[in-house]
Order: C-alpha cells, then structure tokens, then sequence
C-alpha cells in the first residue's frame, strides 16, 4: 500500500472534481424508488465575488445535500443566478463612465446588449469560485432569473396577481433612491441611525384684525413650552429637513394640545414662500415632538401623506429625481437637497426665523445597493397587496409547516408578517423584467391612478381603458382598435423574481401557458402536455431546506413563502436555516470598506478548500455569529495532516506486517477493538442525529472528536505495538466510516484517501465514497466485563492527564503507584506499554496501600509519587484555581437564575451557559477532590 508523504490538495482538489462531474454524480432525476431531497440554492447575484459569507451558507447546503445523498435519499441541489438589478446596472453604468459615456447616450436597448454582454463574460465566476469549494450543485440544471423560460415565469405571476386584484397602480409616497434613481421596498431602504439636527423655526401667523409680524394688542398666553410666541405672531415647527418645508401645505396640532388653540382661525404663513397654510387638527399628531405644532409635506413625508388624503390637502413635490429641487422651490430649484437646506437656513437666519437647534439623532433609510440616503417622494407605481397573500404564510408557521433553526426566528418572521406593508415591485431601472403593461395611447390613459375602480380596497386598473396586462404586445387596442401602443418603460423588482425561485427553476407554470385571445384584452390559460419539467416539478417541490443569511428573512424568505403558497398551493420548505453573521476575531462585521475581510479563495489557494470548510463548520454553533482570524483556519489545516498521517501510518504498518486486505471481517475482536467500535457507533448516530436536526457544528466536533481523539490518539496509540491482521481489518474498517462521516464536511481529502484504500487492497468498495452509503451501527460481540474495564483504564489515563494538568506538571513524566486487586494488576502489566506512553508515566509500582489516593475508580486506586517536591507549592497553585473555578460556577449560577437573561437571551444562549455549568461544576468537583486528597 502507498500513499505520499504529504497532502497536497491543488493536486487532488482539480483532479478529484473533475472526475465526480465527468461522473454525473451530481445529477438528479426523479426516482420513485428514492425519497427526494431538493435544496435549491440562493442565487448569488451575478455581480459576486465568492465571500466568507457564501463560503459560510454554500458549504452548509454542501454538507447536508452529500450526506442525504449518501444515505440513499435522491439529492438535488439546484444552482443559478440571479440578475440583481440595480446592482448590476451600476456595475456596467461605471463600466460605460470609462468611456466617457452614460446609459441614456447609447440608449436602452444598446445598454440593454451591454448588460447580456457583461453578463455572459462575468456573471458565472461565482459559480465557478463554488466549484473550487466543492460544491456539488446539478449543473446541468443551473438557472438564472432572466432565461427565457423564468421569464415566462415571472409574467405569468404578474398577470395572475393583477387580475386576482393584487397588483395595483397608485401615487402614494415611496423611498427613492436620487443616486439610483428609482422606487425602492421599504426592505431595501434599511433605516439606520444618524447624528442629525432638530430645527425650530418660526412661521408667521397673521391674526383676525392684526398685521402680520405686528404685536396682538391682546393678553398674550403663557410661553413656556407652548411652540409660539402670541406676542410676536409666530408658531415654532420642529423639523429634521428644513429644506422640505417648500413643499409644505398645512400645518397640524392635536385637538387637546390646548398650547395651539388660539391658531385657530388664524392665518398660518409658509416662511420664504409667503403660501398660506390648512390648519389640521388630528389626535394622530405627537403632542411631545418639537413644540406639538407639526410642519405637513404631503409629496414628501409617508405620515403627512396619510394626513392629506385624510384631510384633503394639497400635495406639492419639490423635488426631481436626482433629489435635486425643481421649479416648485422656488428661488433653490436646481440646488441638491443638501446645498438647498444650507441656503434656505442661511435665509431663515437673516430673517430671524430660526428660534433654535439641537442635535438630534435621526433613523434615516439608506439604500441597499449605494447606501445613499433615501428621500420620501411622492409616485405614480405598481405595488403588491401583501395583506391577503400574507394571512395563509402567517398561519402555516404558527401551525409548524415550516420550521426554523434557530427557532428565535420563528417570533421575528411573524412580527414583520403581521405587520407587512404593501410591496412596491416598480424600478425605474433597464436592467430587469419590464413590466408586462402596455398602455393605448389612443386612449388617452391618465397617468394618474384610477379612484373609482377598486379590489380589496387599493385602486385598480383591471377594467381600465387603453391598459393592457399581456406576456407580449397586443397588436391592437382591445379598447378602441388602436394601434398606437407602448409598454411600460419599468422593470420589476429584483426580488419579485426571486420570489418564486423554489418552483420556477423547475419549469413552472409548465402545466399550461397563456395565449393571448385574438381581440380580447385579457388571456386565457391554455393547458399542454406534461412536460419534464412538471416531473421534475413534482417529484422535487417542496424543497426540503433552505439555508440563509438573516439579512434577506423578509427580503426573501417570507415572500417565498407566500408564493409558494398563492402558486403551488404548498410550503415551498420544510425548514429554514438561518446562519450567523461572519465576523473578525473582534466581533466586527466583515467588511471591505473596513479592511477586515478574509478572502476565502486566498484560503483555498493557501491550505485547500477541506481546510476553510470544516474550520467554517466547526465554528459555526447554529445560528450564531462566527468569529473568524487566519488561525481559524490551521485546525482545518492540521485536522487535515491528522488525517492524511494517520491513513499514512495505517498503510506503513499493514506493508511492514505484510497483511493482505481482502474482506473485513469483525468476528474475532477483542475488547480494545469492541471499545473503539462501540465509539464509532456512538459517533455515527450522535452525528446523523445532529445532522437530521441541522446542528452541523455539533457533527462536525463528533467527527472530529471520534477520528482525532479516539481514533488517532487512542486506537492508533494503543495497538501500533501488537498490529495484527485482525488488528489492520479493525482500523480500516474505522478508517472507511469515519471517511464517510466526514465525508459531507471535507470531500476532497475523504476522496483521495477512499481511492488509495480502493486501489491499495481487495477490498469491494463504491466507485466514489460520494456515492458510498452512510455508516450503519453495527452490533459489537464482545465481553461486557473486559469491555467495561477498558472503558475505566481509559478514563483513569484522562484522570491522570487531568490531575498533571491541575497540577501544572505538563507532560512531565511521573511515577504512579497503583491499588488494585490481582487480576486488575495483570491486566495492567499486560497492557503497561501503552498506559505508559499515553498518560506520559515513568514507572509503575503496585501497593497494597497508598499514602493518599488522588483517583479513585470502580476497580483501583492510584496515587503519584512527587519526589523531590514540595507539595505545599502545589496546595497554593491549586486552591487559586480551585477558587476561580468556584467563583466562575457561581457567576454563571447567578446568570441563569436572572429572569432578565432568561427572558432575552436566545434558547441557544441559555443552552450554552448551562452546558458550561456543567462543565465548571465537574472541574471544581475534581479540583477540590485533588486538593483534599493532596492536603
């Protein structure tokens, strides 16, 4: 048998993947004779570059799709891309600005061919980068949100809703993105807070019988906090943006905030814009905010919006697209939103129309692509009545349809469901699915929304003249028989693409299509034959996971949900994974602009991509941040020589022994091959078990613990002086399963190996270990007697580490003196040249009596002979950690005993603290027992 003296995974990783894609192992076909197992894969945008946060989320799906898949389970995961918007738009606008050039000089349907153009030279590096990771995606099923096929897809979901009265047109005030000039959700316009000011200003106020800005000859009211000055003719407003009170056209107060009683029928003046003001009364209005007398921008502000409709007051909008002010600001059209604020409080200065200013800390949303600041603007858009499609959503999760892990995010889904706002699919972008609308010109369709037509409460166009909703363009007006017609220059959100990745990557609606009727203005649906794609359909929806970042629960997960359940009728998974967050050994976020970043292909390139996937998995506890450094990444590095080492050894003795592996057989075994086997068993199902129930990191620490610890450092240690052939059966036995289990975790290195084994002996193994079974326990016949005394003679080898360790001794060796009945003391004679070595003893001595026992067992007693030293030192030493220890214990008591905590504190939190309870509590249970023995 051979196998080189070192691992070197740029040779094996290439070659290896190569060979299982020649293969076909990836692929998946309906199977009625397999349970089916589908994860289909969130598509990265094909602006990405593979990051820790795609290592992280792709090696998850990795592991549980190789280990379904081995375990008989026809596993399919299905990958592809998606076209994200605006993301890329901005990516090819910035590619143009080289050339001196924008979009709008080549025109759209030129950038447009741009766009493909990009696409097709750099939209699938990710996917490849995530073939150097190992993942075994179906590749010949890749997709992307813009094929022709998920494109009929998403018209098809756009026409269903619109007639179900779902997607309406309507002016109401959106975020909107001046930088990338267009409508975004509320999802993508992320409030964050910033340091920001609170301005007081005055507005004139011209009173029965007065001259404005002339003192009232009347009793003038109380100062204090009541927001004006009687006296003067003032009420002072509160406001965050001074600049959008250009737009202003009412001022409001609360009914009971007595303070602003006398506004009452008072003439109210807008400040530069000498416009008179509505004055509102609302009990909605905050009576703590500023003064309680509140500014009312209807075309700039989504609360005053609500009052103007309420109210019926004038909408003005001052603002073009790229936030600049237009010809309703007066003498500051033309200016940025930002330059005209500073203009206009310079003229409010000079008019002393500024009482005061102070710091206020802002929530201001921010775009999700640029990250500039949003501004609320008033526009005519398509929107998504989420309400109706939510309710059914809401109730399959309490009803436990969908699970997720961790389950804290269970209670933050339904928050947001039972608060869900509608959804504003319109993007003022040209890269994307443009809106299947077409408008009859002839018509004279009003731009404005349709007021009298209404489904479930929201305006709709359904019956509207000259607006046509078709997959293609009508050739004439259904209306008036025109042919004068054009199609909305709007594309759809991003998201209401990936919204139905779950069923649309399988071909749906692949049941029937939509031919439109000669002459009519709707389409009929048409049924066809059943296709592939609707075996495919059926056989693998629902997927059965879905692993994700926290960031895109509401974005993305939610929303799949719904479609899943208003298409298909059914869940579209069973479970949600969502992952922790990737972050330096710090705690902070992983960035670029902050330099902290660790790029997992340079990690690849460095050690291999075994390495940074079980490091990622054995770091990740569920749903908790990962906190990651470069020497994160040396215990894949070792864990891998370990590995590599220990088969290394495994074959040098087989060749020395001159052993012939033909068949394993396990008949004849003694205790110390029953003891290893029994872990193995117990590995296996600790492992199935925490995979089954997506703990992966607690796999992956069973794996390792059972090969590094209990395969390498006792097996191995154990029997390499008496290698027999039943010795060699054993350990390759061992060997092969632990492979498999550590297979889904680490694929190249587990394959290499699988192959050495495969060629180096007679063994009958599968052609690939990705294709091998999972391990089965097997049932062990062996002596419970002697196997239950070599569990003991273990444990006591841990005790004496332990007790080395507690005494600062380290690998010092030491003399041992031992207890024990006659039969014990040969069993140990027999077996001393390895209890010698594994727990570092020098020599042996057997008594009748001990001067102390520092560990005592169900079968002996032991004692260390520490000549030559103060046992006093030791006492010291031991009593400040015995101490610490004690403190530690009482800490984490108090903290679990704190309703506070328990209340806040995530289940896996809670779990964590108590697991450490437990652990302390065992240690100071030792370490005092040690430090009586040694007083």
């Amino acid at each position: 048998m051979d196998i080189p003296s070192k691992y070197n995974p740029k040779e094996v990783e290439t070659k290896i993947y190569s060979q299982w894609l020649a293969k076909g192992y990836f692929h998946a076909v309906p199977n009625q004779a397999k349970k089916p197992f589908t994860i289909v894969i969130p598509p990265p945008n094909i602006t990405g570059i593979l990051h820790m946060g795609h290592a992280l989320n792709n090696t998850i799906q990795d592991v549980l799709i190789r280990s379904k898949r081995m375990r008989g389970f026809e596993a399919l995961w299905m990958p592809g891309t998606d076209h994200a918007g605006i993301a890329t738009q901005n990516v090819v606008e910035k590619d143009l600005a080289k050339e001196g050039k924008k979009k709008d000089d080549i025109g759209r349907p030129a950038f447009i061919e741009r766009l493909w153009q990009w696409r097709d030279k750099y939209g699938s590096i990710i996917l490849q980068q995530l073939k150097n990771l190992g993942a075994s995606c179906d590749w010949e099923r890749t997709r992307f949100t813009m094929d022709e096929a998920y494109s009929e897809a998403v018209k098809e979901t756009f026409i269903r809703l619109y007639e179900k009265g779902l997607i309406y047109r309507g002016e109401y005030i959106i975020n909107w993105c001046p930088r990338c000039k267009t409508a975004l959700s509320d999802e993508e316009a992320a409030h964050k807070e910033i340091n920001g000011w609170l301005y007081y200003i005055k507005y004139p106020v011209k009173l029965q019988g007065a001259k404005l800005g002339a003192p009232e000859p009347s009793e003038a009211s109380p100062q204090g906090n009541a927001g004006h000055k009687m006296q003067d003719n003032y009420v002072i407003v509160a406001t965050t943006r001074p600049e959008t009170m250009l737009g202003d056209t009412a001022l409001a107060i609360n009914p009971k905030d007595e303070r602003h009683s006398w506004l009452k029928g008072a003439k109210i003046i807008l400040p530069i814009m000498e416009r008179e003001l509505t004055l509102v009364e609302d009990e909605l209005i905050d009576v703590a905010f500023g003064t309680g007398a509140v500014k009312v921008t209807p075309a700039h502000d989504p609360v005053d919006f609500n009052l103007a409709k309420k109210h019926n007051l004038a909408f003005i909008n001052i603002m073009n697209a790229d936030a600049t002010l237009n010809q309703n600001a007066g003498e500051f059209s033309g200016m940025d939103r930002f330059e005209a604020r500073q203009a206009l409080l310079e003229v409010l200065e000079e008019k002393k129309l500024i009482e005061k200013k102070e710091p206020y800390k802002i929530s201001a949303g921010h775009c999700y692509r640029c990250h500039t600041i949003v501004e609320p603007r008033l526009s005519l858009q398509w929107f998504v009545d989420m309400k109706p499609l939510a309710k059914p959503a809401i109730t399959a999760v309490e009803e436990g349809k969908v699970r997720f892990h961790p389950e804290r995010w269970r209670k933050v889904y339904l928050n947001w469901m039972n608060n869900i706002q509608d959804w504003c699919i319109s993007r003022q972008i040209w890269w994307g699915h443009q809106l299947p609308v077409y408008y009859c010109k002839s018509c004279t369709v009003n731009r404005e929304p349709c007021t009298e037509n209404t489904v479930n409460g929201k305006p709709s166009t359904v019956n509207e003249k000259g607006i046509i909703v078709s997959k293609t363009k009508p050739e004439k007006c259904p209306d008036c028989g025109s042919s004068d017609i054009t199609q909305d220059t709007d594309v759809l959100d991003t998201w209401f693409s990936s919204w139905l990745w779950p069923f649309a990557t399988f071909g749906w609606p692949s049941t029937g299509s939509r031919l439109q009727t000669p002459g009519s203005k709707q389409e009929s649906l048409q049924p066809t034959a059943y296709s592939l794609q609707q075996k495919d359909l059926d056989y693998f929806y629902p997927t059965s996971v879905l692993s994700t970042a926290s960031e895109i629960l509401f974005f993305w997960v939610a929303r799949m949900i719904m479609a899943g359940l208003e298409f298909m009728k059914e869940m579209p998974f069973k479970d949600v994974i969502i992952h922790g967050t990737v972050r330096d050994e710090r705690g902070i976020k992983m960035s670029k602009s902050l330099g902290n970043i660790i790029d997992p292909l340079e990690i690849i390139d460095k050690f291999g991509a075994d390495p940074l996937r079980f490091s990622l998995m054995l770091t990740a506890a569920s749903g908790s941040d990962i906190h990651l450094s470069d020497e994160k990444f040396l215990v894949g590095r070792n864990f891998c020589n370990k590995i590599w080492n220990a088969t290394r050894f495994l074959f040098l003795k087989i060749n020395d022994t001159g052993v012939k592996l033909n068949d394993i057989d396990l008949k004849e075994i003694d205790e110390i091959d029953a003891w290893v086997l029994s872990e193995l068993n117990r590995a296996i199902v600790e492992a199935t078990e925490h995979l089954d129930t997506y703990r992966l990191n607690d796999a992956t620490k069973v794996t390792y613990e059972f090969f590094w610890h209990t395969f390498c450092d006792w097996y191995i240690e154990i029997i390499k002086d008496n290698f027999t052939l039943n010795r060699a059966k054993t350990a390759t036995y061992i060997l092969l399963n632990a492979l498999k289990l550590l297979h889904p975790f680490m694929p190249f290195i587990t394959e290499e190996i699988f192959q050495s084994i495969k060629q180096n002996t007679g063994l009958k193994l599968e052609e690939s270990i990705m294709i091998a079974s999972w391990p089965k326990t097997i049932e062990i016949i062996s002596d419970p007697i002697k196997l239950k005394r070599l569990e003991i003679l273990v444990q006591t080898i841990k005790t004496i580490r332990n007790i080395k360790t507690d005494l600062g001794l380290g690998t010092k060796k030491i003399n041992l003196a031992v207890k024990a009945s006659k039969e014990d003391i040969a069993y140990w004679q027999e077996n001393e040249i390895w209890i010698k070595r594994l727990a570092a003893v020098e020599k042996i001595e057997f008594k009748d009596k001990l001067l102390r026992v520092l560990h005592k067992s169900e079968r002996w007693e032991l004692d260390f002979t520490l000549e030559n030293i103060d046992t006093s030192v030791f006492l010291v030493s031991l009593g400040k950690k015995l101490k610490e220890s004690q403190n530690l214990l009482e800490r984490t008591k108090e903290r679990l005993a704190n309703d506070n905590f328990l209340t806040n504190a995530s289940v896996e939190t809670i779990a964590q603290e108590k697991e450490k309870m437990s652990q302390v509590s065992l240690q100071a249970k030792r370490l005092k027992e040690l430090y009586d023995a040694l007083q």
